[in-house]
């Protein structure tokens, strides 16, 4: 474990795995510690040197009470100027939008690879309500991380209520709630993106490295449509199914793809 300084001063705790290759570095999604990636981690650490961080606000990183998406790209380049660049990328659900940006932003990466980024591009489920950040963030402010993570579950991720009923009895629940003031972060990284509207033709046109993206074969319509549509924005981007898989990708299924696609074989 090591730890690196962002530019405003938040502490972003990093984990590597391996030190076989060129250096593959992680990317969470909402809620998300680096410990959810140590599975995957250790397989792709048989090709790569693997290092995972905590977002800010997770695990054993710190925050900043001002959030900006750009404080979490700058996170992620304090890591990469840390272990050298430029770098693999791997970004799974929102992280992986959060990756796409900071590769459209300038963070030096060669190849980037995303895991079903939850866009939501047409009516196959309900969109994001406009107000859904202020909402989550009002829930957060009074201290209520249970209505803040029932309000993301069944609004953001659409679950059934009484799915959410029986997710609160779970040993996970309280790990959530430790980390539900994150919440509002993954809101403001999907920008307009869960609209149910295709997505911005120039959010990311400044992407021109290779780009996989993934999503599982099993998984919900709304993700493989979203995925469809990103990979669809240029000669760059490769679709790829993951036979039988959904959003909770087994990492033995996913780390062969990224292996593959890493190492152009």
């Amino acid at each position: 474990m090591f730890k690196v300084v962002s530019s405003d001063g938040t502490v972003i705790a990093c984990e590597r795995h391996g030190d076989a290759g060129p250096t593959l570095l992680l990317v969470g999604g909402t809620l998300m510690p680096r410990a959810r990636h140590a599975p995957l981690a250790a397989l792709l650490a048989r090709d790569f040197s693997v290092v995972d961080y905590d977002r800010r606000g997770r695990g054993d990183s710190g925050d900043h009470p001002d959030y900006d998406v750009q404080r979490e790209i700058d996170d992620l380049d304090a890591v990469i100027e840390r272990v050298g660049g430029p770098v693999l990328l791997f970004g799974m659900s929102s992280g992986a939008v959060l990756a796409l940006e900071a590769v459209a932003r300038g963070s030096a990466v060669s190849a980037l690879a995303l895991y079903e980024p939850p866009f939501v591009v047409d009516g196959t489920r309900p969109p994001l309500p406009a107000d859904y950040v202020d909402r989550v963030q009002a829930a957060v402010a009074r201290g209520n991380a249970a209505e803040a993570l029932a309000y993301f579950l069944t609004v953001g991720l659409a679950v059934p209520d009484e799915a959410v009923a029986g997710m609160q009895d779970s040993p996970v629940w309280a790990a959530w709630e430790a980390t539900a003031a994150t919440l509002p972060y993954d809101g403001q990284v999907m920008a307009g993106t869960m609209s149910g509207r295709p997505l911005p033709s120039d959010r990311w046109r400044s992407v021109n490295i290779p780009v996989l993206v993934a999503y599982g074969s099993a998984g919900e319509t709304y993700t493989a449509n979203g995925a469809r549509e990103l990979a669809s924005h240029g000669d760059n981007y490769t679709l790829h199914a993951v036979p039988g898989q959904n959003h909770n990708v087994d990492p033995h299924a996913l780390a062969p793809v990224l292996t593959a696609f890493f190492t152009g074989s």
